[in-house]
């Protein structure tokens, strides 16, 4: 397990901005669960208005979640970068030269792959309920997001996580969206190797649920 030495932050205050039902910012919140960090959430509210507020451009000129308030004072802005933040100096981000790249490989192909297809379907259908199914727009995005989906669990066919023998924060960032793909309207049950690596991340001590009990 990734948990051989106390974390560089450990008892560091960290403070997240995020929203209720966020896969991004969950990205963060899960990641400090795995690692071990206690984190303050600064719950934002998007119907409300919240992130189109000046004291809010004042955490993430860009208006987006997640943005984690880092030890050094400062505001982060950006998941993956996030991410890399909390991984360094931690086996989550290994030190092998190639191992680190291929882990930057998962990130890049979260972002340009993978993430839109299943978060725009799972907005629009289950968060706003704006668009059906079946809608040519959602067939469209899954057409995409079912590629990712097909290179993925070839990827993972006879190994545990995306790079080397122990989860990094390439798994932490591709978790969220992927196991919340039936919310776009997803059937991924036919992804073997996918749901096996989904199970696993479920099992890890310090795993965080999206909704975590009141």
């Amino acid at each position: 397990m990734n948990t051989q030495a106390p974390h560089p932050l450990a008892g560091k205050p960290l403070e997240l901005a995020d929203t209720l039902r966020s896969g991004n910012a969950w990205k963060i919140r899960l990641a400090c669960g795995l690692m071990g960090l206690p984190v303050t959430r600064r719950t934002f509210d998007i119907v409300q208005g919240d992130l189109e507020t000046e004291a809010f451009a004042r955490i993430n000129p860009w208006r987006q979640v997640p943005a984690l308030l880092t030890p050094e004072g400062q505001w982060l802005a950006e998941s993956q970068a996030i991410l890399w933040y909390l991984g360094m100096g931690t086996p989550w981000l290994p030190e092998d030269r190639l191992a680190q790249a291929q882990v930057s490989s998962w990130l890049s192909f979260e972002q340009t792959q993978h993430m839109h297809a299943y978060a725009q379907p799972r907005l629009l259908i289950h968060l706003r309920q704006t668009a059906g199914v079946n809608d040519p727009e959602m067939v469209a995005w899954r057409a995409i997001g079912m590629k990712a989906a097909a290179l993925m669990d070839a990827h993972l066919a006879g190994r545990h996580y995306l790079v080397g023998t122990a989860p990094t924060i390439a798994d932490i960032a591709l978790f969220p969206y992927t196991s919340m793909a039936e919310q776009g309207g997803y059937d991924l049950s036919g992804f073997a190797h996918i749901n096996a690596w989904l199970a696993r991340i479920r099992a890890l001590p310090g795993f965080t649920p999206l909704m975590e009990a009141a």
